[in-house]
């Protein structure tokens, strides 16, 4: 019997993201979701599932994400500007 690996993302109802929290091993869809419940959801960690065949998973290649790695201005957290305004303020 082959067994397939799905990934598990758990959810608490709301506004809350799906949350990658494991994976589990199963020979089919059908005993992937109760397998996944024991492993994961026992404790109402959360209240919706999704279970992702990791065969189905698309995996981008580094080449496609690397322009946009030599972003730096999109990562800036205020404090070159804010050291540049205190540097103007002590020059006035």
């Amino acid at each position: 019997m082959t067994m397939r690996t799905y990934e598990v993302f758990l959810k608490k109802d709301g506004k809350d993201e799906f949350r990658h929290v494991g994976a589990v091993h199963a020979p089919d869809d059908e005993m992937a979701l109760p397998l996944a419940r024991e492993s994961y959801a026992r404790r109402a960690e959360g209240d919706l599932m999704w279970l992702v065949d990791r065969q189905h998973l698309l995996v981008a290649d580094p080449d496609l994400l690397a322009p946009n790695a030599d972003k730096p201005h999109r990562h800036n957290d205020g404090r070159r500007v804010a050291a540049k305004r205190k540097n103007e303020r002590g020059q006035v």
